[in-house]
């Protein structure tokens, strides 16, 4: 027996996280019967329901990496009808991004269905670093910089401190490992500056090099094992 989230989770449905807001809906059956408790537990081979589709655990482990454009959401579906980064890729197995880029921003992103490893990837204590190109308008100052580096109050709290260099005049590139909802953009408009394009260059030990943007390519089996080197053992 184990949590039922991470079953779910492991099947690649969602990741964990996904998986308990799931349960609290009362989207999730076992054996007909409605489960709302996060501390529920399940065994693999009880009939588990999402939605009424029976869930089934995958073997086969897929990790992609795709440069995603601008134009796409990154999510699964898109209730507004958006096109999404799913569109952009073509695998047997269902899939789904770990982590967010938002709308207008493009570059590296893994979509995977380990729904353990994503989990882990995106828990805080792990501090896994994201590295973004921004180009900037607006005054960039060192001194401005030095604030984010330091860390800056936004309205949902203080940032962690950031890496940052400039490349040129208008083009900066800061590395953060918190995943809070737009905050690159919101911590250069903290310090008065607009970001004009964003782009994700770097997660954890993965980069975009030789990639083209729109197109992905599947993980080497050693840069999994070091995305799972990077976070140990699971969480309970």
């Amino acid at each position: 027996m184990e949590r039922l989230q991470k079953i779910i989770a492991r099947a690649g449905i969602c990741s964990r996280r996904e998986a308990e807001k799931l349960i609290l809906d009362g989207r999730i059956t076992v054996d007909g019967k409605i489960i709302r408790e996060l501390g529920a537990k399940a065994a693999p081979n009880q009939k588990i329901r999402v939605d009424d589709k029976l869930l089934t655990l995958n073997t086969e482990k897929i990790y992609l990496l795709l440069n995603k454009p601008r134009g796409y959401v990154s999510t699964a579906h898109d209730e507004r009808g958006r096109k999404t980064v799913l569109d952009l890729i073509d695998v047997s197995e269902r899939v789904y991004p770990v982590g967010r880029l938002d709308l207008n921003s493009e570059g590296l992103i893994l979509l995977t269905n380990d729904g353990e490893l994503a989990n882990l990837l995106l828990h805080p204590r792990f501090e896994v670093k994201k590295t973004y190109r921004a180009k900037i308008s607006g005054t960039v100052t060192e001194e401005k910089l030095d604030k984010l580096r330091a860390g800056i109050e936004l309205d949902d709290g203080l940032t962690a401190p950031a890496e940052i260099y400039m490349l040129d005049k208008d083009l900066v590139e800061i590395t953060i490992h918190e995943g809070r909802n737009r905050q690159v953009r919101r911590m250069f408009s903290a310090i008065g500056c607009d970001v004009k394009r964003l782009r994700r260059v770097k997660f954890a030990n993965l980069n975009l090099e030789g990639l083209k943007s729109g197109k992905y390519r599947e993980l080497t089996a050693a840069e999994v094992s070091e995305l799972k080197n990077l976070v140990g053992d699971k969480l309970e």
